[in-house]
């Protein structure tokens, strides 16, 4: 098949990339670069995510990155003093600082400035 060897790449949405490179680049320190009027997440082993703008853009309702980290507390400690806020989630059980510890691995979810749902998780 023609698409075996391809190196796919995945994508998502927003409603601003300027807010876009601000969040992830400066809130979350990761790596980014604009071309093109795209603004490209360079992420850990080598799995960029391409982020562009979309003019009747409406966020996803389901977590559309996920970032698996050691320890979760530090990192959502870290993460809420660079300004980030953590959502709550009715029905599902989450400590005082927004992370669900029951059922599955560690996680904690959160928004960037386009509504979309990202999370840090630790698996156990």
């Amino acid at each position: 098949m023609t698409l075996t060897n391809s190196k796919a790449f995945s994508g998502f949405a927003v409603n601003d990339l300027d807010k876009a490179r601000d969040f992830y680049g400066e809130k979350l320190g990761l790596n980014t670069s604009l071309q093109d009027g795209l603004l490209t997440l360079h992420l850990a082993g080598d799995r960029d995510t391409l982020i562009y703008l979309k003019p009747d853009y409406t966020p996803a309702t389901y977590t559309i990155l996920n970032f698996p980290v050691e320890d979760i507390g530090a990192t959502v400690d870290e993460l809420t003093t660079h300004g980030v806020k953590f959502e709550r989630y009715d029905g599902i059980e989450q400590d005082e600082r927004g992370i669900h510890r029951t059922g599955g691995p560690l996680i904690a979810w959160f928004t960037d400035p386009a509504g979309n749902v990202l999370s840090v998780l630790q698996q156990p």
